[in-house]
């Protein structure tokens, strides 16, 4: 190992670092070159916001699958109630006793 002043060229190695390992090592080193670890795979991760929102808005979703709603009884009530004033019949007499109530 080089001390302060001294200089070890290396060949090879960027910046020409030059590091003592025992032969046991380096072949250790060697055959695990082109391997990534990943350390604590699994262990418990917190879920964040953007991750949620990620998860949720880039989702495969299926367009010929059907959707089926179902409501309750008074959920039904109501949007019979809505559909029947939409879909009522407008005369001109319905109109015209609506804004001349008299």
């Amino acid at each position: 190992m080089a001390d302060l002043g001294e200089v070890n060229k290396v060949s090879g190695v960027f910046g020409g670092v030059e590091l003592e390992n025992s032969g046991k090592e380096e072949q250790q080193n060697i055959q695990n070159a082109g391997t990534i670890r990943q350390v604590g795979k699994n262990l418990p991760v917190k879920v964040g916001f953007w991750n949620k929102f990620k998860a949720f808005w880039l989702q495969d979703i299926d367009w010929n699958k059907e959707i089926k709603v179902e409501l309750t009884p008074y959920q039904q009530k109501i949007e019979d109630e809505i559909n029947e004033f939409l879909h009522q019949e407008i005369t001109w007499k319905k109109v015209r006793d609506f804004l001349f109530k008299g």
